[in-house]
């Protein structure tokens, strides 16, 4: 037979506990009270991801500002939408401190309030209580990963193209002018099969188009000897092409031979050319696999998106992380003391786990670590330290 909770807690202490008492034994935990405790949880969480965004793009905006202070002919107008569309990269970017700082808020108001008590005090563990929290954090993070994260990359693209257009100098995200460029690609449509890497000595994107000079072509096989070498005095890509222009070509053990204009076949665009400069973030969860498959045979350089791609796949699994982290600091009852302690202690430990993933990912981006520990390490050391915390809060 349950314990009568005293009068002294209040008309809804009592209801809840009534209503907690009352379930069915064998139907688990009560359903009032997840749906109850995760309205509780979702309402601290979204208002916290909000401030923090607001707060985050406020700078934001003050830094393009001062960007465009140099350019009279630059509008207000530009500056608000640039920065509004910077909005959904930073959902994304703040949202783990969001949930962290949103569960430290809801826990510590039902401790206060002697919600959680009362819950205990009706047989329920610690992990009962967070089942559904850490359910809505699962759910806002898989949310964010494919939903989010779709309107973030559009959004960020379309921002990225504006700033360059107005705010900035130079050729935009191929900022190759003047400069060399390497590329390795498939030649599957040329017999014999094999690789074609390609150098051009200098680059320049105009009018939209590509174009190169002093190209130098080595055709590869299978087995990677070498072929034909092409050499072209200009050249430009087209449409999953590259056109060259005053064509030499040069088998082994044989003397140069001119042939004029040459097509070899490509999987690049110069918008593929461009996005392999730019941002990871101009892309999504979804575009992200194919286009790194497509980097790797073209020869560039793919850590950068690897390492996003499973920091989008980590993100949800993070996400529960911090729900779990907030709870571990913030459901000591208050009549250990303490609190405010546990409470900077769990702050601090958000801020200490961003540190740890950003050096993760100064790591992964120079190849140091690979892009899969790099994105996963932070996220598993923050779920080891909340399984800690609670086990020690429940059991110790």
């Amino acid at each position: 037979m349950r314990a009568i909770p005293s009068p002294r807690l209040g008309p809804w202490l009592t209801s809840l506990f009534q209503a907690i008492s009352t379930r069915d034994e064998h139907a688990g935990f009560s359903t009032t009270l997840a749906i109850y405790i995760a309205r509780q949880f979702m309402l601290s969480t979204l208002s916290m991801v909000l401030a923090l965004t607001g707060l985050v793009s406020l700078f934001d905006f003050i830094d393009l500002l001062r960007r465009a202070a140099t350019r009279p002919n630059v509008p207000a107008s530009l500056i608000v939408k640039i920065a509004a569309l910077h909005v959904p990269y930073y959902v994304i970017y703040v949202l783990p401190f969001g949930i962290l700082l949103g569960g430290i808020v809801c826990f510590s108001r039902l401790t206060r309030s002697s919600e959680l008590i009362v819950a205990r005090a009706a047989g329920i563990s610690a992990w009962q209580f967070l089942a559904s929290p850490l359910a809505c954090a699962l759910l806002t993070g898989l949310l964010t990963t494919t939903g989010i994260s779709a309107l973030s990359s559009t959004m960020f693209r379309s921002a990225e193209m504006l700033d360059q257009t107005y705010l900035r100098t130079g050729g935009g995200p191929l900022t190759l002018n003047g400069g060399a460029l390497w590329l390795r690609q498939s030649d599957d449509g040329l017999v014999p099969h094999g690789v074609a890497i390609l150098h051009a000595q200098d680059v320049h994107l105009i009018d939209g188009a590509l174009k190169v000079s002093g190209v130098s072509i080595f055709r590869l096989d299978d087995r990677d000897r070498l072929i034909l070498r092409v050499e072209a005095p200009q050249g430009t890509l087209g449409d999953h092409r590259w056109i060259l222009h005053g064509t030499s070509v040069l088998h082994p053990d044989h003397l140069p031979q001119q042939i004029g204009d040459m097509t070899l076949p490509s999987d690049l665009t110069v918008g593929r050319v461009q996005e392999s400069f730019a941002s990871p973030d101009t892309l999504s969860v979804f575009a992200l696999p194919g286009f790194i498959s497509l980097l790797e045979r073209s020869g560039f350089p793919s850590i950068r998106h690897r390492l996003h791609f499973q920091s989008l796949l980590a993100l949800p699994i993070l996400a529960g992380t911090m729900a779990l982290v907030s709870a571990g600091f913030s459901m000591r009852p208050t009549r250990r003391g303490g609190v405010a302690r546990m409470l900077g202690s769990g702050i601090a430990a958000g801020f200490a786990l961003f540190t740890i993933s950003k050096v993760a990912e100064q790591f992964g981006e120079s190849g140091a670590l690979p892009p899969v520990l790099a994105a996963w390490a932070p996220t598993g050391a923050g779920l080891c330290l909340a399984v800690a915390l609670l086990l020690h809060m429940e059991d110790g």
